[in-house]
């Protein structure tokens, strides 16, 4: 025999709407647990097993069945330029003209900030250094991660040490900055 919902699969169908008779119908044809509106895939197919669903209770039923609400752009591929620029603040895709250290043309932010790398001195925009590929730790760490280079800590292993430690942590490598300048 085939499984039935449960008790809160069959409370939440009806907080979506459906009658009795239609979490009956959705038993019969087969859908009987919140996994196999998966199977079913979209609103025209689980219209086409229960036409007199409607479309509204349709959608809100596969919205929450399928985990995810299906549209029309399900399954749509976006190709993006490599030149493509996006403000690391708000989001939003920058003019062609964009140049490292301009400011976004919707928040007004620096788009890109140019940030100095611990490992090779050079400077640039992005997350990753251009020059050595060390990833780019905040400006106010930068200090923090030129004590653990120092130290001999390895370059990839020295932003995720920074973003490990709690301030108490930070506040002891700031003593030993400050040691080391004194």
């Amino acid at each position: 025999m085939a499984e039935a919902f449960s008790t809160l699969e069959i409370n939440i169908l009806r907080a979506k709407g459906l009658t009795e008779g239609q979490i009956q119908a959705l038993t019969e044809a087969g859908i009987t647990s919140r996994n196999d509106f998966k199977t079913v895939g979209d609103v025209s197919t689980l219209l086409g097993l229960l036409p007199d669903l409607g479309e509204a209770k349709a959608q809100a039923v596969m919205e929450w069945g399928a985990g995810v609400p299906p549209t029309a752009d399900a399954g749509k591929i976006v190709v993006e330029s490599a030149d493509a620029v996006y403000c690391i603040h708000c989001g939003t895709k920058q003019p062609k003209d964009y140049e490292s250290g301009d400011l976004c043309i919707s928040c007004g932010k620096q788009a890109e900030p140019i940030l100095a790398c611990y490992w090779c001195s050079s400077s640039g925009p992005g997350k990753y250094c251009r020059s050595c590929g060390a990833e780019f730790v905040p400006t106010g760490e930068l200090d923090l991660a030129i004590l653990l280079k120092r130290e001999g800590l390895p370059k990839d292993e020295i932003p995720a040490k920074l973003r490990g430690l709690d301030q108490a942590g930070k506040d002891d490598l700031w003593g030993r900055v400050r040691r080391a300048r004194g």
